[in-house]
């Protein structure tokens, strides 16, 4: 077997098609895991009774199974909910009519809210406890508190987590393809099958992988500057 270069350079073009899909799997995971994550991670630190214990079930449970194994329960289970839920309530509605897509969204954003929520209660446990009184001295809310001095830190701390979570997602995205979701893997796969040119789409859908991850890596890097050049009281 010889290595054909040209291919790669297809393969990779043609996996451009897929890029669109594969960012919003990771955006709208990210996003939705950030939801989960904050209240999770809030209700932890404050030993809210019965809902710490569910929180902290949550995240043992989806940090200690596979995000495979999440994403098989979601598309498998929730459709048997759903439809159980339509007929006993009469709605003319199946689980069949909603695509696959969404049940990769509802999957990876209950994963990505378990991991980040650890990672958002570490920086919130981080902020100096002085700058929250201060805060309560100067007549400020706690909702004000929370919103303008603790989490704007508690994420700043977490930068380079979070950033880890965001590249984690990213790569995740891949197991989409399990249920028949074209993401760049799944896309990989297709060039390959159809050339039987497996090891140029292989490097190809890599190349691809690592060029979003060094994006997210400089992008990163460059707001942790700003963010170090305002805490120096530069200009940031």
């Amino acid at each position: 077997m010889q290595l054909d270069p040209q291919f790669i350079l297809t393969a990779f073009l043609d996996l451009f098609k897929a890029l669109p899909l594969t960012l919003l799997i990771t955006a709208v995971s990210l996003i939705g895991g950030f939801i989960i994550a904050l209240p999770v991670a809030l209700v932890r630190i404050h030993r809210v009774p019965v809902l710490r214990q569910l929180a902290s079930a949550y995240v043992t449970v989806i940090r200690g199974t596979p995000m495979l194994m999440h994403l098989f329960l979601i598309y498998y289970g929730l459709p048997i909910l759903i439809d159980a839920l339509a007929r006993k309530f009469g709605f003319d509605f199946t689980a069949a009519s909603i695509p696959i897509v969404y049940f990769v969204f509802i999957a990876f954003s209950l994963t990505a809210g378990a991991y980040m929520s650890e990672v958002i209660r570490s920086g919130i446990q981080a902020v100096d406890r002085g700058q929250v009184e201060a805060a309560y001295s100067v007549g400020m809310t706690p909702i004000q508190t929370f919103r303008r001095i603790i989490l704007p830190q508690a994420l700043a701390v977490s930068l380079l987590n979070l950033s880890s979570e965001v590249i984690g997602m990213l790569h995740g995205t891949t197991l989409a393809f399990t249920v028949s979701i074209t993401e760049i893997n799944a896309r990989a796969n297709i060039i390959a099958s159809t050339n039987w040119k497996f090891f140029e789409a292989y490097i190809a859908a890599a190349l691809m992988f690592w060029g979003l991850t060094v994006i997210i890596e400089r992008v990163t890097a460059r707001i942790e500057r700003k963010i170090n050049t305002f805490n120096r009281g530069g200009v940031a």
